[in-house]
């Protein structure tokens, strides 16, 4: 196979990224900060020409599929951390798997094309969500995990003097605020969403799927009225009937949640790590001091870790070997340690790596936003199991979509938690099962 090239003779490397509907911090476009790197890629690198094409993030898999069909793959593509399964399961038009893990693709070599390898530099928590049978799959450039954040200004009129770590403690420091002088009508929100659900079982250790989260084995079962599950759902819906948490209307209104603790009529929210500096900004501008804090863990539970989300860079299968190397050198470009902590600076994502925090402290970037640290520590207090890394099974997203609706009818309409959420772990293998089928796999035996 030849490589692709240019009308100048350089070779073209394909990439298609992942694009939000966020600015940079100081207003540009969302993937300006990759297309500079881009540039400065192939200025150190002159028989390179990086071609970037955003994506939306949700059609990514549907679109490579489509590329597969007219007969052309990008040579790196990034899928959502959700649709990892799917990028696992990615055919090419001869049925060979799409993608090749990029840690059989770089071996032990130390540097490609002169870049250093920087993937083994990785938080762990963010390198072994991507790891599979031992091998790292793909290069993931961003991360991000789920916070709780308070207004602190609210908490203490109301006699708050510590930040909860747990759920009852932080059920009293709601019920404080809402009863107190000139408090928040409500304690909490967050957004009704399966990556919320993913988190909180996460974090009490449990599994959403089996064998082992799909981390031993592909996931051939999954179940939404386990223990830990159902205890989640409990304690949300009571601080709800209590009046303690806002909902906000329907499924995955992250922007209704954040619009309330902006707006302070919560005083705690849960939100991504990526809302960390917009909502301290938010604080400020509006009079109020904002603390972030990890995500409270259930009160008997030891305190497993919570997922990452973000995206991962994947490397397409049979390319030859001076494409594979430009592919390959572009990613540690992409996460060395400047890079890593410059793309940090602009979307306040977790540092990848390691070095890039370091990077980043050195130079004094925490001591002023002490918020952009909590991420990074909350992931490495990962316990390193298959509950903490999350699951990886097909149609994460579709089976978020069960959780969340019966988690709609809970809150909205007085649903019983045991029967509903049963009933919902039902449909879910439905879900998984039409998944297992599509990808030429047996669907889980009947129980």
């Amino acid at each position: 196979m030849e490589p692709v090239r240019s009308p100048d003779g350089r070779i073209v490397l394909d990439v298609w990224l992942a694009n939000y509907p966020f600015r940079t911090y100081d207003g540009r476009d969302f993937l300006a900060p990759m297309r500079q790197f881009a540039a400065q890629f192939e200025k150190a690198h002159p028989e390179y020409r990086v071609d970037i094409t955003g994506h939306d993030f949700w059609t990514m898999p549907q679109k490579v599929a489509a590329a597969v069909e007219s007969g052309g793959t990008p040579v790196l593509a990034a899928y959502y951390a959700g649709d990892t399964q799917a990028a696992r399961d990615a055919r090419a038009a001869d049925g060979a798997p799409l993608f090749t893990p990029v840690g059989k693709a770089i071996g032990d070599r130390t540097e490609i094309l002169g870049e250093p390898v920087a993937v083994r530099d990785l938080v762990p928590a963010v390198r072994d969500f991507y790891t599979y049978g031992g091998e790292l799959c793909s290069v993931p450039v961003t991360a991000t995990t789920l916070l709780l954040y308070a207004n602190t200004t609210l908490l203490e009129a109301a006699g708050i003097s510590a930040l909860p770590t747990t759920w009852e403690e932080l059920r009293k420091a709601c019920a404080a605020v809402v009863r107190g002088p000139g408090g928040a009508p409500h304690g909490i929100t967050w957004a009704n969403d399966g990556w919320v659900f993913q988190q909180a079982v996460a974090l009490q250790g449990g599994l959403l799927a089996t064998p082992g989260n799909g981390r031993t084995g592909r996931a051939t079962s999954v179940d939404l009225s386990s223990p830990h599950l159902l205890d989640w759902v409990r304690w949300w819906a009571d601080l709800h009937a209590d009046g303690h948490y806002l909902y906000t209307g329907s499924p995955s209104d992250w922007g209704g949640a954040f619009g309330a603790f902006a707006q302070q009529r919560v005083a705690f929210a849960l939100d991504s790590s990526k809302a960390a500096e917009d909502l301290v900004r938010c604080g400020n501008q509006a009079g109020f001091d904002v603390a972030v804090c990890p995500m409270p863990a259930a009160d008997r539970s030891p305190r497993a870790g919570n997922p990452v989300s973000g995206d991962s860079l994947w490397l397409a299968a049979g390319l030859d070997r001076a494409t594979e190397d430009g592919a390959l050198a572009f990613t540690q470009f992409l996460i060395n340690p400047r890079n890593a902590a410059e793309w940090h600076r602009a979307h306040g994502f977790v540092p990848v790596t390691e070095p890039a925090f370091a990077l980043l402290e050195e130079e004094g970037w925490f001591a002023g936003r002490p918020h952009q640290r909590v991420a990074t520590e909350q992931l490495r207090a990962s316990d390193g199991s298959v509950a903490a890394l999350g699951p990886l099974v097909g149609d994460l997203a579709g089976i978020g979509e069960v959780m969340t609706g019966a988690m709609d009818d809970v809150l909205l309409r007085g649903a019983d938690p045991v029967e509903r959420f049963a009933r919902a772990s039902a449909r879910a293998q439905e879900v998984l099962d039409d998944w297992l089928r599509m990808h030429g796999e047996p669907a889980a035996a009947p129980a």
